[in-house]
C-alpha cells in the first residue's frame, strides 16, 4: 500500500468505483440475502460514479446474518455493542478480509504513529478480550489498535477502577519515551479523566500519543466537544497530541482519522457520501445529512457501502491544510431517536 492520503479526486474515485464494482458483483453473487435485497430496491448493479453504488442500511446487520463465503471460511465474528435485549449487529471475517482490514489500519495510522511499536497504555480492561474468536466493537477496537504498541498495558481493573499502582509503575518505566494510548472516548472520560479529577489526581502521560474514538453522544449531553475534551485532558493527564476517529464495527479497517487540523479524513480506500435524510438525495459539501461510508475491505460480507445513522457534513476535498488528501468532515451524532449502538455508549457497568 501507497501513502494512505496522496490520492486525489479523479484517481481515488476512478480506482474506488473499480474496486466497489467487484464487491457488489461478488456479493450479488455470492450472498443470497444481498442479491434479493438489491434487486427488489432496483438499485444499478453496475455503478458509473460512486453516488450509484448501491448500499445497505447498517441497521440491517442487527436483523439478518450477512456473508458471502462459506461459513467454514469464518475465522472471526465481530459485534457491535448493546444493552441486555438490543440486537447487535453481527459481521463475520474470514482470514482474507481480516488480513486486509489489520494492514490498511496500519497504513492509515502510519502518518501520525510511524512505523515503530511504541509503549502502549490501553484504557480499558483486558477482560474485553475474553473470547478470541467473538469481538465486541470494544474488543475489536483493542486488538486491531494493539498491533501498534509493544509491552502493553491494561489501565482499567474489571470493575472499571483505575489500576493506579501499575500505571505510575508503567509511566515511570517509560519516561521519556513516547507512549501510545488508545480507547474509547466516552470511558475515557468517565473512568480515567473524572476519576483522576475527583480523586485529585495530576498524572503526567508524558510525550504520550492518545488515539480514541466512539461513545460522544453522553460526552455532548454534558455540554463536552473535541476542543474541550482535548484541552482537559492535557490540563489533568498531560496528555497533548489526540486524535479523535470514525469508525464502526460494519467496516472495521476503514477508519476516518483527525489530521493535525481536527478534521476527519478519508483515506485512499474509503470514502465518505453525504445524503438527505429523507430523499435520500446526495448533498453538496457544507449541508449536513447522513453519511454513507464506501470501503474496498469488505469481502466476507457485503459491507463495501452503508448508510449509517450518522450526521455529518463534509467540509472540503483535497485542499485541508494539514497536507493529505481525500474529503475531510466532521460528525454531528446519531440521528434523533436513532437506536444508540455506539462502543461505548451503551455501556452499563461492565465489559460487553
Amino acid at each position: 500500500m501507497s501513502y494512505p492520503y496522496d490520492l486525489e479526486k479523479f484517481e481515488k474515485e476512478k480506482k474506488l468505483l473499480s474496486t466497489l464494482n467487484e464487491l457488489t458483483a461478488f456479493h450479488l453473487e455470492h450472498s443470497a440475502e444481498y442479491c434479493a435485497m438489491i434487486k427488489k430496491s432496483g438499485a444499478v448493479t453496475k455503478a458509473i460514479n460512486l453516488e450509484d453504488v448501491p448500499y445497505l442500511p447498517v441497521q440491517l446487520f442487527k436483523l439478518m446474518d450477512l456473508v458471502s463465503v462459506p461459513k467454514e471460511e469464518v475465522v472471526k465474528v465481530l459485534t457491535s455493542s448493546g444493552t441486555t435485549g438490543q440486537q447487535v449487529s453481527k459481521i463475520y471475517l474470514d482470514k482474507e478480509t481480516s488480513i486486509h482490514q489489520t494492514k490498511s489500519l496500519v497504513e492509515i495510522m502510519k502518518p501520525i504513529l510511524g512505523g515503530k511499536r511504541l509503549p502502549m497504555i490501553i484504557l480499558d480492561t483486558k477482560s474485553v478480550l475474553k473470547d478470541r474468536k467473538s469481538f465486541s466493537a470494544r474488543g475489536a477496537g483493542i486488538l486491531g489498535f494493539s498491533n501498534f504498541g509493544r509491552k502493553h498495558f491494561y489501565a482499567l481493573n474489571d470493575d472499571m477502577s483505575l489500576d493506579l499502582e501499575g500505571l505510575h509503575t508503567y509511566l515511570e518505566e517509560y519516561k521519556g519515551q513516547t507512549i501510545l494510548l488508545f480507547g474509547f472516548t466516552f470511558m475515557i472520560w468517565e473512568f480515567v479523566y473524572k476519576m483522576a479529577v475527583s480523586s485529585g489526581l495530576q498524572l503526567d502521560f508524558g510525550d504520550s500519543i492518545l488515539i480514541h474514538g466512539g461513545g460522544w453522544k453522553k460526552l455532548k449531553d454534558e455540554a463536552v466537544d473535541s476542543i474541550t475534551f482535548n484541552r482537559l485532558l492535557k490540563e489533568q493527564l498531560g496528555i497533548g497530541r489526540v486524535h479523535n476517529y470514525y469508525g464502526m464495527v460494519e467496516q472495521v479497517g476503514s477508519i476516518f482519522v483527525e489530521c493535525a487540523e481536527g478534521h476527519l479524513h478519508s483515506p485512499n480506500y474509503a470514502d465518505v457520501l453525504i445524503r438527505d435524510p429523507i430523499t435520500f438525495e446526495l448533498l453538496p459539501h457544507g449541508q449536513q445529512g447522513l453519511i454513507q461510508v464506501m470501503s474496498e475491505l469488505p469481502r466476507s460480507y457485503p459491507g463495501h457501502s452503508l448508510l449509517t445513522e450518522d450526521l455529518g457534513t463534509i467540509l472540503g476535498e483535497d485542499d485541508c491544510s494539514c497536507g493529505w488528501n481525500g474529503k475531510y468532515f466532521s460528525v454531528a451524532g446519531r440521528i434523533p431517536k436513532a437506536e444508540l449502538r455506539g462502543c461505548s455508549d451503551t455501556f452499563q457497568g461492565g465489559a460487553k
